[in-house]
């Protein structure tokens, strides 16, 4: 069996099921000049980034291993032809809790009453009867954009707690999970009517060009004054001037963002969103949660695992010379 030189960073579940096979380097305090030196003498990469530059020069790469799904920091066209790029997911309960929880924060404006509390301020109607009143879930609408694994597990929270549940994505006729039961699943090209329906709108579509600037002036027009959008995808699927426009002006009824247009240590957008009282924001940690990383780190393992046995990749997102495992499909 190969041993491999493994450079990355670690959680103690991925390094307890292959301890004493493989030569690990585990760089969770290294910069990113560091972990370029080190890349030409490694087989496998394990993280979310790379810099063009430093793919370029690994030659002996043979897998990078992304630990979540999204792999837009990976410069696949930087990597030799023979590198292996495969992801990992097991996020969906823990962001949609993430996202039942953002949305019941709106609908009963659980920060500003909060932030008044602080202050010795009683903020609820019975001592000032001209507030309006917070919302029950039961009867809503939510429409989501993007039906995989986390799309899902938002529907399956959501219709427990008596919401609708509509959802559009790119393919409407792959199969839906028995125990869901969707008012309707349509093609992207009914984006218009989902969001016309939709009291919430939950953003779970990963980045593409398809993707980017999806959700613009004229679809948080669509949705409403009194809607609120949660985006757990990433930023820049949605149009970042339009939607401070649309909260600022009250054309929505709020946002909560979990994913921003800029990342650490820059701030999360060049605009005021921290001013909004309509907004909830959140460090891009809606999947971070223990469950979450436990089984990511036990499935990257038994990749490295294939690897090390010759075996075909499951999760693989661009083939090199590691075969993958037959795609059993995602909702």
């Amino acid at each position: 069996m190969l041993h491999h030189r493994i450079l990355g960073r670690f959680h103690e579940p991925l390094k307890e099921r292959t301890r004493g096979r493989h030569v690990w380097l585990d760089a969770c305090d290294w910069d990113a000049d560091r972990i370029g030196d080190a890349l030409p003498d490694v087989e496998v990469y394990i993280g979310s980034k790379l810099r063009a530059e430093d793919a370029r020069r690994a030659a002996r790469l043979r897998l990078v291993h992304v630990v979540g799904a999204g792999y837009d920091g990976i410069p696949l066209d930087a990597l030799h032809p023979g590198v292996t790029v495969a992801t990992t997911h097991h996020h969906g309960r823990s962001i949609a809790e993430h996202v039942l929880m953002s949305v019941l924060m709106l609908s009963r404006d659980v920060l500003t009453a909060d932030r008044a509390l602080r202050t010795g301020r009683w903020r609820n109607v019975a001592v000032e009867p001209g507030l309006p009143f917070g919302t029950a879930l039961g009867g809503r609408r939510v429409g989501i954009i993007g039906f995989g694994e986390t799309g899902t597990e938002v529907a399956r929270l959501c219709q427990a707690l008596g919401l609708g549940v509509r959802a559009v994505r790119r393919d409407p006729t792959a199969p839906v999970p028995a125990d869901l039961r969707p008012d309707w699943i349509g093609g992207n090209d009914r984006l218009p009517d989902l969001l016309a329906e939709s009291d919430i709108v939950v953003v779970t579509v990963p980045l593409s060009a398809a993707t980017r600037g999806l959700i613009g002036p004229a679809e948080l027009r669509a949705m409403g004054a009194g809607a609120l959008l949660v985006n757990v995808a990433r930023g820049p699927v949605v149009q970042e001037e339009a939607l401070y426009e649309a909260l600022r002006s009250g054309a929505i009824g709020g946002a909560a963002l979990d994913v921003w247009w800029a990342g650490p240590p820059d701030p999360p957008s060049r605009l005021p969103f921290h001013e909004l009282p309509n907004v909830l924001m959140t460090p891009h940690n809606s999947g971070h949660t223990t469950d979450t990383f436990a089984a990511r780190a036990l499935e990257i393992a038994d990749n490295i695992g294939r690897l090390q046995r010759g075996e075909p990749l499951v999760n693989v997102v661009r083939a090199g010379d590691i075969p993958a495992a037959p795609d059993t499909g995602t909702p």
